[in-house]
């Protein structure tokens, strides 16, 4: 029997004592969690490579009956239909997820930077850090390495041409195209990065 949002809303763990979860299900591997401490959390029971698996959902009412359901069809069996793990897809993206924030392009040009700066004559690192801080990083400092297109740096160079700074434009530039270099040959899972 299918679930509904009251039956959601209104579902009680029957035994206090147990810490074995209450599963209500929807049907199609989909269920709904019930703890004793009255938490509830959205399962996904699936079969891969012959073996059974459960993936985390999410928790209710975050994620409404609905939107489970959505969850249920949309991605994950769809994943499972090409071949692929829910679980390990779902990983690999929180993985990803990570790896783009300790790679932003401020995070691997501040590497870059103390790995240069004592081979330059002091004066001539201030200057170079400098500038990236004025010009650079506000724009794109925050942004994952590896998404950084062509386009958008070329709007953070046209905008301090427009300042009549064109030699400076043109050093950001180089500048940005060896940070980028740097990126591809020190970072790992740097994919797609356009080399200036």
């Amino acid at each position: 029997m299918k679930l509904t949002e009251i039956a959601c809303k209104n579902a009680k763990h029957t035994n206090p004592k147990s810490k074995a979860p209450l599963k209500l299900s929807d049907g199609y591997g989909l269920s709904l969690w019930v703890y004793p401490n009255g938490s509830k959390y959205w399962r996904l029971a699936y079969r891969f490579n012959d073996k059974q698996k459960t993936l985390a959902l999410g928790v209710y009412p975050e994620i409404s009956l609905k939107q489970a359901r959505m969850k249920r069809v949309d991605a994950n069996k769809e994943l499972i239909k090409e071949g692929k793990d829910p679980s390990l897809e779902k990983k690999k993206e929180k993985a990803m997820a990570v790896e783009n924030n300790a790679n932003t392009f401020e995070v691997i040009a501040r590497e870059w930077y103390d790995n240069r700066k004592d081979i330059w004559k002091p004066r001539y690192a201030v200057e170079v850090i400098k500038r990236l801080e004025e010009d650079i990083f506000p724009e794109i400092g925050a942004y994952p390495i590896k998404e950084i297109e062509p386009p958008l740096l070329l709007q953070v160079i046209r905008k301090i041409e427009r300042r009549g700074a064109f030699d400076l434009a043109k050093r950001q530039n180089q500048k940005c195209g060896e940070i980028f270099r740097y990126g591809v040959c020190c970072k790992i899972n740097i994919y797609g990065v356009k080399i200036f």
